[in-house]
């Protein structure tokens, strides 16, 4: 091997070894701070600098917030069709096949049932990785199907949301989806069944002004970004400077549109409290944890 082969063998190997090292770090995009991956798993997902939150997967949220192995997914077969052939820079069905493989999921959903300190609740968990965590169908049916199983075994209902809103590419059947749920969440009240809403950064459009905010009990995780239309939308639509910050869980909670803000690593512990205060004792414990 001449010296000109094995420099270009060198400088070849030196840039594997920067990018296998680029990717043991993660950069917080709030105060900067660069922190081993590790670091940021064992933290929750939570920047130890300054206590921003991730953005992390539906699945990593289902080992947050369950019991170890407790977790019992229902409706997984359920996938969108394209009824309207829908195609903007690319084809729904196109968009469809790039979720799955971002998230291995048919949806941007996952719901089933779960044990939270050993208690008994009906969870939906909404994953930001397929299609921005969008209303669509699938998803709207999937929540319904979660609330009526609520209904028959006398559960909790918790929905955490991540969700740039309804679905585009499926249009009128995406906004039926607003009605359909909070339909079904009238149901759940009438059987006097609590329903535990969390919002996680982003929560916007169609799913903010549906069953997002329909809770008994509205839980923010600290920093979200919640609302209805962009702050520029709105500022072109009224003409007018809006409040710093007015679209964040702090501003909601200060204006008394939420609850409370919980933390991630107290976010299990907060839901427990609550399913125990709020579902009838008979129906909560399955063991003690």
């Amino acid at each position: 091997m001449g010296f000109s082969d094995f420099f270009k063998n060198f400088k070849r190997e030196d840039s594997r070894d920067r990018k296998d090292a680029a990717q043991c770090w993660t950069k917080c995009p709030s105060c900067g701070a660069v922190m081993y991956n590790k670091e940021v798993i064992e933290s929750s997902y939570v920047c130890s600098k300054c206590s921003h939150h991730f953005r992390i997967s539906a699945q990593d949220r289902l080992k947050l917030i369950c019991d170890s192995d407790t977790f019992i997914e229902y409706d997984n077969d359920l996938a969108p069709n394209d009824p309207l052939a829908f195609v903007d820079k690319k084809s729904y069905t196109k968009r469809i096949e790039e979720g799955y493989a971002k998230t291995n999921r048919k949806s941007a959903v996952i719901s089933g049932e779960a044990l939270i300190h050993g208690k008994e609740v009906q969870l939906v968990i909404f994953d930001f990785s397929f299609m921005g965590g969008s209303l669509g169908s699938v998803e709207g049916e999937k929540i319904v199907r979660a609330i009526n199983r609520a209904i028959s075994k006398k559960q909790g209902l918790i929905i955490v949301s991540t969700s740039g809103g309804a679905r585009m590419q499926e249009s009128t059947y995406s906004l039926m989806q607003m009605a359909k749920t909070s339909a079904a969440l009238g149901k759940l009240a009438e059987a006097k069944l609590p329903y535990i809403s969390v919002l996680t950064d982003p929560t916007f459009g169609g799913v903010s002004a549906s069953f997002a905010f329909l809770g008994d009990i509205i839980i923010a995780e600290p920093g979200a970004m919640i609302g209805f239309a962009g702050a520029r939308v709105i500022k072109q639509t009224i003409g007018a400077d809006l409040p710093d910050g007015f679209q964040t869980a702090e501003f909601l909670l200060d204006h008394g549109l939420i609850d409370m803000i919980v933390s991630r690593k107290d976010l299990k512990h907060t839901l427990s409290d609550l399913i125990e205060m709020l579902v009838p004792y008979e129906n909560t414990y399955i063991y003690n944890s």
